[in-house]
């Protein structure tokens, strides 16, 4: 199930950035954003109700709380300075190298999360890097 919905998550964001595209031109990158968000936001909250897990909240712990709130930041720099760049460069050139996300988070889980990194990853890695040169270039 895991792969599905990551593969609909996949189909989503490429989706997400060809509309992000066409909906920023002659919009300020960062009023775009924050209107993403806003969207993002509903739905999210939307599915909270929806599922009935809004008790959950009270649950969450200190280390949870401080870590999603990190997330929520790393998400909101990475979204600013994303649809800054889609804003002034090529989608077909933008996007490939956002996706230089996953090499990078290969390395963190490996040092962080303590992560197993294999000849596969590192293999892996160095495809994603060379065929992002490869697209950019």
């Amino acid at each position: 199930m895991w792969f599905l919905f990551a593969l609909l998550s996949a189909v989503f964001a490429a989706l997400t950035s060809i509309l992000a595209k066409i909906g920023i031109e002659g919009v300020n990158s960062n009023l775009a954003t924050a209107i993403r968000t806003m969207v993002v936001v509903a739905m999210a909250w939307g599915m909270v109700f929806m599922t009935n897990t809004q008790g959950g909240i009270v649950e969450i712990s200190k280390k949870s709380w401080i870590f999603l709130i990190l997330s929520g930041l790393a998400t909101g720099a990475s979204w600013l300075f994303y649809y800054r760049a889609l804003q002034i460069g090529e989608a077909s050139k933008v996007v490939p190298i956002d996706k230089l996300s996953v090499v990078i988070t290969l390395f963190l889980a490996f040092a962080i999360l303590h992560e197993p990194f294999t000849v596969k990853s590192l293999v892996g890695c160095v495809l994603i890097g060379a065929g992002t040169l490869f697209m950019v270039l």
